[in-house]
């Protein structure tokens, strides 16, 4: 294996503190942050995306501000979205007023796979600007010396979606079976997988969805996964039994 390429909610950090901090947070400075920027070249983009994203041209301040907030309560992957967050999330990290967080696991994993000589890359929904700020503000520490790149929407495309993982490849130039993609998502995992990587599930003790992820491995969290180790992993898979609903 050269690199590893990690999903963010639900594997390397808490998707219940995206919804309940991160979205709630820039939520409520939606409309602050255009109006702070009226005048501005940076607002007047930030207003054209969204229509653009939303197929409504006529959209003005109001309007894109009331729809980064529907497509926030439905959380939408629209990339005017990802983006404004990210930029707002950002001011929030460099106040100390937030925290990335991450699983207690995951530093130890990110140091030993380095070690090893591996490439480890996030790939989220969020933007590349949020998933340097999330992994540079944990609670142990900047972690971003550990990671050698980031994707995104904008960089690789939607993440159900084989050809995004592809356009990884391409850009590791790293052979797609040389990668390894870490996520709890089965329809993200059946993407990489269908473009010709190696994949692994991960679902936390805590997910409602329980343990069974068809046609992919299974671990409950980083601990003694090796990806130079034949099968990935040295840890057992979940066996406790857990109630099923949809995936994020």
């Amino acid at each position: 294996m050269t690199a590893v390429v990690l999903d963010i909610e639900g594997t390397t950090g808490s998707a219940d503190h995206v919804r309940t901090v991160l979205f709630p947070y820039a939520r409520e400075r939606f409309a602050d942050w255009f109006a702070a920027g009226r005048g501005t070249g940076r607002r007047a983009a930030m207003i054209e995306a969204v229509r653009a994203a939303a197929g409504a041209p006529a959209l003005d301040e109001a309007g894109a501000v009331a729809q980064l907030l529907a497509w926030t309560d439905a959380d939408v992957k629209a990339a005017p979205l990802k983006a404004l967050q990210g930029e707002i999330w950002g001011t929030g990290y460099r106040e100390g007023t937030l925290h990335g967080h991450v699983y207690e696991d995951v530093p130890a994993a990110l140091a030993r796979w380095q070690a090893a000589g591996l490439q480890s890359h996030v790939y989220s929904s969020g933007s590349v600007t949020a998933q340097r700020d999330w992994f540079g503000h944990t609670r142990h520490g900047d972690l971003t010396g550990l990671l050698h790149g980031y994707f995104d929407l904008a960089t690789a495309g939607p993440k159900r979606e084989a050809e995004s993982y592809r356009a990884i490849s391409r850009a590791l130039a790293v052979p797609p079976g040389r990668t390894l993609f870490l996520s709890d998502t089965t329809e993200e995992l059946d993407a990489a997988k269908a473009a010709g990587w190696q994949t692994l599930a991960v679902r936390r003790p805590d997910d409602p969805r329980g343990s069974d992820v068809a046609g992919h491995p299974v671990v409950a969290d980083l601990n003694g996964v090796d990806p130079e180790r034949p099968g990935f992993r040295t840890t057992a898979p979940m066996s406790s039994p857990m109630s099923s609903a949809p995936a994020e």
